[in-house]
């Protein structure tokens, strides 16, 4: 067995480790790593790209396509092909059901908190899942580019990413075969690869403005003694050059007098227009007018036009940038520096508008907007090697603490390498109506299942007033002090129930064996993911089946026969699936259930409303 270089205090590996730099975006992806001159440097391919689009296309055959290529399958095949899911990392189908409609692909409505799944034919995949095979690319390009196997990376993902999206990041990572040693906020490595915080006697005040193809952030940070202190974020998930794109689109289906939604139900025409208003909008940051007829459509536009058809755009991410100001508490005078990301900021309106915000400021915009996120990611990686000993590495917690959950599961709260001290909270549920006592056990270590990993602690939550299944509100919380002491506690949020323990994780054991838990977690991650998505399939569909009885208990009244006997059917349906522990088969069954019963539990609900609220007044 291979052993991991790794410094335990640290969390630093031995300076002949090679680790890279990843920017996991949205609409495009990249891969950096510190050459032979000690300067970041972004991987290209054979043909000079250097950004590999964030798509997935799984043919009808089952081969499965990343990047480029996939990017071609969006207008023939958009419901078989996946763009966007790092929106998706990290979410449930109650966080996206009223943005579905965005989405060429079948998402799951589960109806239930777990993390979403997406229909693929025949198969249901997680973002996850979907995320490692674009990891799995990026690996693949740098291990032809370097002629050397890379194992270890630093990832990046937004500054207002939560606990899930963050442990997401790194499940997908695991999956793609990666050690994920560091998860780092996106500002944060664009400020680096600008070489701001590497002078540890450096104190100013950055503004990261960051748009991309799909989403808009802008980050207000404190940096002090390399250190950087995120003030305030602010943003708009769903504004980018996309919008940009869509714009030019709409204009030219008024121009070309077309019909909005016949153009737009058309997917493989939508798409064919997209592309070409994305490669119209590029040019025009070197063009002032641009003639051209293709396939019947006169696709003319000129620079002043774009502009007016963007200002909206550009006005919403500039509000943004107002409301992060004002979280931050500080005026404008206060900004020392503006730093550019994402490819979006190269349109001259865009820089105009900004540089009119934040006018007196130092504007960082020489480095190409589309890498400087993962030539950041690599600098760090290049710390995190031990490379530079003029950087400070704070002590880190070597192997990750979580609980136990449903299916005997392990939900992570501090994944392993977060600087310490630092705590973490999460909130979870019951499963079981009239639940009183919760039992809380505390695991350490990398692997999807708490028997692969190491039991700290277990004690309970008494006293939770009786409520059906769903409702309490049960917070688990982590503090890990600077001594490595870590103070579990749990609170029924509802009744103010609470409960606290004190354990040391780390007691007890040697490097050797810490380093064997770590390769273990890579080596057996694709399994691992595996065992844990069927044990959520499962878990999930037993859930729905015992909820759909109840419904049925109480609400016989209110259906018709052919809805009971229909509904009794699926459940048995389901029931046949989970004896079989195929997941695609759980997921299909868990799917027909829910679809078949979503009409009329609508209509009971909406009855059941109508009766509490008559003759009140609203």
């Amino acid at each position: 067995m291979a052993k991991v270089g790794i410094n335990i205090a640290t969390g630093s590996l031995q300076k002949e480790e090679l680790i890279v730099g990843i920017d996991l975006g949205t609409t495009n992806s990249l891969v950096a790593f510190i050459n032979s001159n000690q300067e970041p440097y972004a991987l290209n391919d054979m043909d000079g790209f250097t950004i590999v689009p964030s798509i997935v296309h799984f043919t009808a055959a089952g081969e499965v396509i990343v990047g480029n290529e996939a990017k071609k399958h969006l207008i023939e095949d958009p419901q078989n092909t996946v763009y966007s899911v790092k929106r998706l990392l990290g979410k449930s189908f109650s966080d996206l059901k009223n943005i579905q409609q965005y989405f060429g692909y079948k998402i799951l409505d589960q109806e239930t908190e777990g993390l979403i799944k997406i229909r693929i034919r025949d198969k249901y995949y997680t973002a996850i899942e979907i995320s490692a095979l674009i990891l799995k690319e990026l690996k693949a390009r740098a291990e032809h580019y370097l002629k050397t196997p890379v194992k270890r990376a630093v990832i990046t993902v937004p500054a207002y990413f939560n606990d899930s999206q963050r442990q997401a990041t790194r499940d997908a990572g695991k999956l793609a075969g990666l050690d994920v040693l560091r998860i780092v906020n996106e500002p944060t490595a664009a400020s680096l690869a600008y070489g701001l915080g590497l002078d540890k006697n450096e104190h100013q005040v950055l503004a990261v403005y960051d748009l991309g193809g799909g989403t808009f952030d802008i980050s207000i940070l404190n940096l002090h003694e390399g250190i950087f202190e995120v003030l305030s974020t602010n943003g708009d998930t769903f504004l980018g050059g996309d919008d940009f794109d869509k714009a030019i689109v709409n204009y030219w289906i008024f121009e070309n007098k077309k019909n909005l939604d016949e153009v737009l139900e058309d997917k493989s025409l939508s798409q064919w227009l997209r592309l070409k208003a994305e490669e119209i909008k590029k040019r025009l940051s070197f063009e002032e007018n641009i003639v051209l007829q293709e396939n019947g459509w006169q696709l003319n536009l000129t620079q002043s036009k774009f502009n007016e058809l963007i200002l909206p755009f550009v006005d919403r991410s500039i509000r943004c940038c107002e409301k992060a100001l004002a979280d931050s508490g500080l005026s404008l005078t206060e900004i020392n520096n503006v730093v550019f990301v994402g490819g979006s900021t190269r349109t001259p309106l865009v820089k105009q508008q900004v540089k009119n915000f934040f006018k007196g400021t130092i504007l960082f915009d020489n480095l190409n907007p589309d890498e400087v996120v993962a030539l950041g990611a690599a600098i760090e990686a290049d710390i995190l090697a031990g490379n530079r000993s003029d950087i400070l590495l704070l002590d880190v917690t070597p192997l990750s603490l979580g609980i136990e959950t449903l299916g005997g599961l392990m939900d992570t709260l501090i994944p392993r390498n977060s600087k310490i001290p630092t705590k973490a909270a999460r909130q979870y549920t019951t499963s079981i109506d009239g639940q009183s006592n919760i039992k809380i056990t505390v695991f350490q270590g990398e692997r999807d299942l708490v028997s692969e990993n190491r039991k700290l602690a277990t004690f309970e939550l008494k006293g939770v007033p009786a409520m059906p299944a769903g409702l309490p509100k049960v917070e688990v919380g982590f503090l890990l002090n600077a001594d490595g002491i870590l103070t579990v506690m749990a609170k029924e949020l509802r009744s103010g129930v609470s409960q606290a323990i004190e354990v040391k994780p780390q007691y007890g054991l040697t490097d050797n064996e810490v380093e064997k838990m770590l390769m273990d977690s890579l080596e057996n991650a694709q399994k691992d993911v595996e065992t844990r998505m069927v044990v959520e399939a499962i878990t999930e569909a037993k859930q729905l089946v015992y909820l759909t009885e109840r419904f049925l208990e109480k609400n016989s009244e209110m259906l018709r026969s052919d809805e009971m006997e229909g509904t009794r059917q699926k459940i048995e349906n389901l029931a046949s699936a989970l004896a079989t522990n195929e997941k695609d088969a759980i997921l299909h069954h868990h799917e027909a259930l829910n679809e078949f019963t979503a009409p009329f539990a609508e209509r009971v609900m909406d009855k059941a409303i109508a009766i509490a609220m008559k003759g009140k007044k609203i």
